[in-house]
């Protein structure tokens, strides 16, 4: 007797077909929504920079309040809690036993990893415009208290904020694919990284800082002075916190036995 096995198309795609990355994108994103810590970040995301920005605009004196200030005091808690959306994409296919699942449906686990970065990033671009729009906003207001209204910022500025950004989000899912563990990735982040840098904060280590340690390197991005130098710097350092755990995330995600339980 001869068994003949047939192909069933799953949810439209064509038999053998593999999943097109469009609906990988879209699957990743509605992961991003589905867990309450997930939710709760997304709308703590949203709802700090408009409080930040209401808050700057009572507190700031009026020469403060300019379009270049009022972003800047909207990266405070975006670079807080953009990384934790990073480093929770990474982390839940094994946090969340869905990577039996996920890594049955689509085996070349590089696909998934692609579909999670642009997952990621784009709502990292997301909440980054919700910014620029606040403060867009807030600085039309400012005109209420005889703020300076300037929209000084160039297309220079712009790039550099966005980096800063895209930099510590890229970085929580270094860390996230590196350990696979939430806590253990939200400790690397949150203590470790800010440990480093205070360590490198003393007086004989610090001129070193600008190399080793990205909080340094990216200081002038904040400022809007960015040299050669500084540009190399931030490579350097770059490096050291993102490819380097990213290199190892890649292996760690490639090889490890996903469970189900």
């Amino acid at each position: 007797m001869t068994a003949t096995a047939t192909l069933t198309p799953v949810h439209g795609t064509e038999a053998g077909s593999p999943i097109p990355f469009a609906r990988l994108v879209r699957t990743e994103l509605r992961k991003l929504t589905d867990t309450r810590a997930s939710r709760w970040l997304l709308a703590a995301i949203i709802a700090a920079t408009p409080i930040v920005i209401a808050v700057m605009l009572f507190a700031a004196k009026p020469d403060d309040l300019t379009y270049r200030k009022l972003l800047d005091y909207t990266q405070t808690p975006q670079e807080l809690l953009l990384p934790a959306i990073g480093i929770l994409a990474m982390t839940s296919e094994w946090s969340q036993r869905t990577g039996l699942v996920t890594f049955t449906l689509v085996p070349a686990r590089g696909r998934v990893l692609r579909a999670k970065f642009t997952a990621v990033i784009a709502l990292g671009l997301l909440a980054i415009a919700v910014a620029f729009a606040a403060a867009a906003l807030a600085n039309l207001l400012g005109g209420l208290r005889h703020g300076s209204g300037s929209w000084a910022l160039g297309g220079a500025g712009f790039g550099e904020l966005i980096l800063v950004q895209l930099t510590v989000l890229v970085q929580g899912m270094a860390f996230g694919m590196a350990t696979l563990v939430t806590p253990a990735a939200l400790a690397l982040y949150y203590v470790v990284r800010d440990l480093w840098s205070a360590l490198f904060s003393v007086a004989a280590l610090k001129p070193a800082a600008p190399w080793v340690d990205l909080i340094h390197a990216q200081s002038p991005l904040y400022t809007h002075d960015m040299t050669g130098t500084g540009w190399l710097q931030l490579l350097v350092a770059a490096a050291i916190w993102i490819l380097v755990p990213l290199a190892i995330g890649v292996v760690r995600v490639s090889r490890t036995e996903v469970k189900s339980t």
